[in-house]
C-alpha cells in the first residue's frame, strides 16, 4: 500500500507558474508516475506521466508547458507547471502505477486545488 500526498496547489494569475509535489509514503522506483486533473464538471484526464525508466509523456494541451520529475531516492513525484492558463483551473491528482504478477495496483493522492485566474 503507497499513500501519496500532494502540495503546492493555490491560486495564481494566468501566466504564473507552479510547482506541484507528490510525496509518496513507499518506494515508487518501480512504478510509473502520473499527474491527473479533474475540472468542475469534466472527467479526470491524464496531464502526464512518467515511467520508471524516465520515459515521459503529456497531453496536447500541456506540451511545452509543463514538466513532470521524479525523484526515486526520495519516493517524490513533481509537476513543474508554466504559462499557466484559466483551462489549466482544476484539481490535481497524483498517480502512481504498479505492475504486479496479478495485475495493476494504482494509487492516487487526495488531489490539490490550482486556480489560474485571467
Amino acid at each position: 500500500q503507497v499513500q501519496l500526498v500532494e502540495s503546492g496547489g493555490e491560486t495564481v494569475q494566468a501566466g504564473g507558474s507552479l510547482r506541484l509535489s507528490c510525496a509518496a509514503s513507499g518506494s515508487i522506483s518501480q512504478g510509473t508516475m502520473g499527474w491527473y486533473r479533474q475540472a468542475p464538471g469534466k472527467q479526470r484526464e491524464l496531464v502526464a506521466s512518467i515511467t520508471r525508466g524516465g520515459s515521459t509523456n503529456y497531453a496536447d494541451s500541456v506540451k511545452g508547458r509543463f514538466t513532470i520529475s521524479r525523484d526515486n531516492a526520495k519516493n517524490t513525484a513533481a509537476l513543474r507547471m508554466n504559462s499557466l492558463k484559466p483551462d489549466d483551473t482544476a484539481v490535481y491528482y497524483c498517480n502512481a502505477e504498479f505492475s504486479t504478477f496479478f495485475g495493476q495496483n494504482v494509487y492516487w493522492g487526495q488531489g490539490t486545488q490550482v486556480t489560474v485566474s485571467s
